[in-house]
This record gives C-alpha cells, sequence and structure tokens, in this order.
C-alpha cells in the first residue's frame, strides 16, 4: 500500500520561502506522477502542482505564476515543492499525491502539512 509522509510546514512570514518534501514508500516511485495539491480554510482542494515519474514533465496551476518549483529524487522516493514570495494566500494544508497516469485524479494521498504565512 502506498503511503505518502508530508513534511517542511510552518510559519512564515510574506515574502519568505518554504520547501516541503513528501516521502513515498510501498510502491515503485518512478511509477508514479507525483502533486501537490492545498486547501485554504473555507475553500475547495486546489490543484498546485505535478511531475511526470521521470521528471521530464512538470504542470502547474496558474496562481503559482514561477513562485513555486516542483522536483522529484527518485533515488530517495521523494517528491518536493519549493515555494517562494509567499503570501497569506498561500496559507493552507499542501498534500502531496501519487497517481499512475500522469494528469488524472491521484490514486493515493498524504495527510498534508500546514503552511502559514503572516502578513
Amino acid at each position: 500500500q502506498v503511503r505518502l509522509v508530508e513534511s517542511g510546514g510552518g510559519l512564515v512570514q510574506t515574502g519568505d520561502s518554504l520547501k516541503l518534501s513528501c516521502a513515498f514508500s510501498g510502491g515503485t516511485f518512478s511509477r508514479y506522477a507525483m502533486g501537490w495539491f492545498r486547501q485554504a480554510p473555507g475553500k475547495e482542494r486546489e490543484f498546485v502542482a505535478v511531475i511526470s515519474g521521470s521528471a521530464f514533465t512538470k504542470k502547474y496551476d496558474e496562481f503559482v505564476n514561477g513562485r513555486f518549483a516542483i522536483s522529484r529524487d527518485n533515488s530517495r522516493n521523494t517528491v518536493y515543492l519549493d515555494m517562494s514570495i509567499l503570501t497569506p494566500e498561500d496559507t493552507a494544508v499542501y498534500y502531496c499525491t501519487a497517481s499512475l497516469r500522469f494528469g488524472v485524479s491521484p490514486d493515493y494521498w498524504g495527510q498534508g502539512t500546514q503552511v502559514t504565512v503572516s502578513s
């Protein structure tokens, strides 16, 4: 059974940077497209970014606007989300996801890590 464990969340100030990590276990990591979603208080969960198993393809939601970067280390079974120029609107629980097919709804979700950006 695939298991995803996020880490790296916390409280930062506007303009700061933060790097999230997600450790994958229970499957062949390179077979999965890995992604990040987020859910802000009172809002629906939204897509942030996704990276293919080979890391060749990456996609981001428009709101990212060049501020975030998704990457993966297949030797460490870990996916990352580097976030910069954070604003209070980025405050949310960030979820790591795994999908056997790129571009479809995730097959697996992590428990989430809280990111809070103060003004």
